[in-house]
């Protein structure tokens, strides 16, 4: 397919590998979680059926994802180790963390039924995430005893701080009460007030979940006479253990020390800051434009799985603009988003200080609410389809230093809808005539925009400039001012509100007429 005179902004995109022979992990955390959990009423200090939740979608994510080999979370968050040869994504951050985060998220919305049938969900969950790049095995080590003490603590402190609330104490006496106690004193205050004895809470709460992949028998089939044909296969099991970075452990796992190296001695003080000067974060260049950039993962499977209609689906484009739509809605930073296919580009004010401008966290919060949205409002726009499996979507965060770059940018992304999507309508009409899929990708080779036209007029009777604008030049939403009240999309509109428009965004007088989404002096 031809080039467009804008395709240079992508040099703008710049390269984020983690370098071998680093150890990768993934850490996720539930993005306003207290929120949620008292949105939806879990029970305090621990809701077993949450994290049961949790824990089964961290199973999900090692069965989909072959080189995580281990996973270790407690309330609203999960920490996946990657094997150290992996090159999942070429080992590309931005791309890792979204993948899991969205991932993470649809699961955890298609599950919620399954594990809260009772309860609404009542509004999309989301994560943010971030990549820690270990040097060796022992900083995989230190990371995995520190987050385990983190467990400990703020479980001692929970409980102790529900347990008074409970009794009638006020959140300010609570809190009052538990200033600088120590570890000793909390577990008495329990034993002697409320009778309990910590040790004996259930270890899910006290020390966390872990995961990891073990080789069991299983039978994959019967032979003709019905006996079981038995497989090894690498399978994911839980463990509650008091010390998961702890020699013992983690060397008694051929799986574990041969993926991910040996622990040769017992972890004694943990320092957090040495772990965490680990953590692979790019932050943001200040006073630049940043587009989030979100892409279907195997969407082509996707769409065939689901059916969608070829060469576009209008629900399937419905339901990602209503799910940027809620993007927008939920990050008031995010000035305005341009869609097509299984894409979305997000756009950050330039001035923007959403989550201090760290990549990770931007770039994993949009893409898991985008995904987990997504797999809420399916139902709506395919209420008749069953949602085979959950989607999920990648991303990655670029910043434009001026707002013309800016501009070519989004130009270069309509002009590859333009592009693509006069390719994809040549090529399905051709194959819903006889051809094979081969014979009509030789039919188009070498054809120009011209050649395509003539190709659909002639053949089959389609001119396509008139086709849906939707298909031609993909959506654009953002947010309307008072001066453009009206109607839009053929539905009477007003001043704030989120908006999906299907117009030209190559040319400059669409900017000249909307001066306020994309302000700039």
């Amino acid at each position: 397919m031809a080039n467009s005179k804008y395709e240079y902004v992508k040099s703008f995109e710049l390269d984020d590998e983690v370098m071998l022979p680093n150890l990768m992990l993934v850490r996720i955390d539930g993005r306003d979680f207290s929120r949620f959990s008292q949105v939806h009423e879990f029970e305090t200090p621990n809701d077993e059926t949450a994290l049961n939740l949790m824990n089964s979608c961290s199973a999900a994510v090692l069965e989909g994802f072959p080189d995580i080999i281990f996973a270790y979370g407690y309330s609203d968050e999960y920490s996946f180790v990657f094997k150290k040869t992996s090159k999942f994504y070429q080992r590309r951050a931005s791309k890792i963390l979204s993948l899991v985060a969205s991932f993470f998220a649809a699961v955890y919305v298609t599950k919620w039924k399954e594990f809260f049938p009772q309860k609404k969900l009542e509004y999309a969950p989301s994560f943010s995430s971030k990549v820690v790049s270990c040097a060796s095995a022992e900083v995989l080590q230190a990371y995995l005893a520190w987050r385990q003490q983190d467990c400990h603590v703020n479980n001692q402190y929970d409980t102790c701080f529900w347990m008074l609330v409970k009794s009638g104490k006020t959140i300010n006496e609570t809190q009052e009460i538990l200033k600088d106690t120590q570890k000793q004193q909390k577990n008495e205050l329990l034993f002697q007030k409320f009778g309990i004895n910590y040790k004996t809470l259930p270890e899910l709460f006290r020390q966390g979940s872990c995961l990891y992949k073990k080789k069991v028998e299983e039978t994959v089939k019967h032979d003709e006479n019905g006996n079981p044909v038995k497989r090894m296969r690498r399978k994911a099991v839980f463990v509650h253990l008091e010390n998961i970075a702890g020699r013992t452990f983690w060397n008694e796992q051929p799986s574990l020390y041969n993926d991910l190296g040996d622990f040769t001695k017992d972890i004694g003080k943990i320092e957090p800051d040495f772990v965490w000067s680990f953590q692979f974060e790019n932050k943001l260049l200040p006073l630049t434009w940043v587009v989030v950039r979100i892409d279907g993962c195997h969407f082509h499977r996707f769409s065939e799985v689901h059916e969608f209609e070829k060469p576009n689906d209008e629900q399937a484009l419905k339901l990602m603009n209503s799910c940027a739509v809620a993007v927008l809605e939920e990050f008031e930073d995010i000035h305005f988003a341009y869609g097509v296919s299984d894409e979305y580009s997000f756009v950050l004010k330039k001035e923007s200080e959403l989550y201090k401008r760290q990549s990770s966290k931007i770039i994993s919060a949009v893409t898991s609410f985008f995904t987990s949205t997504y797999v809420i409002q399916w139902e709506n726009f395919f209420p008749n389809k069953e949602l085979k499996y959950p989607p999920s979507f990648d991303g990655r965060a670029v910043c434009y230093p001026t707002y013309n770059i800016l501009l070519d940018y989004l130009a270069w992304r309509q002009v590859d809808c333009h592009i693509n999507n006069q390719y994809n309508t040549c090529f399905w009409m051709l194959v819903k005539s006889g051809k094979t899929k081969t014979q009509s990708q030789d039919y188009l080779k070498g054809t120009q925009t011209r050649e395509k036209n003539e190709l659909l007029s002639r053949q089959f009777g389609i001119e396509y400039n008139s086709l849906p604008v939707i298909f031609r030049m993909g959506s654009s939403v953002f947010r309307l001012k008072e001066a453009e009240n009206g109607v839009v999309s053929g539905k009477e509109k007003l001043e704030g509100e989120v908006v999906v428009d299907h117009c030209n965004i190559i040319e400059r007088c669409f900017w000249e007429e909307h001066p306020h989404i994309l302000s700039y002096s």
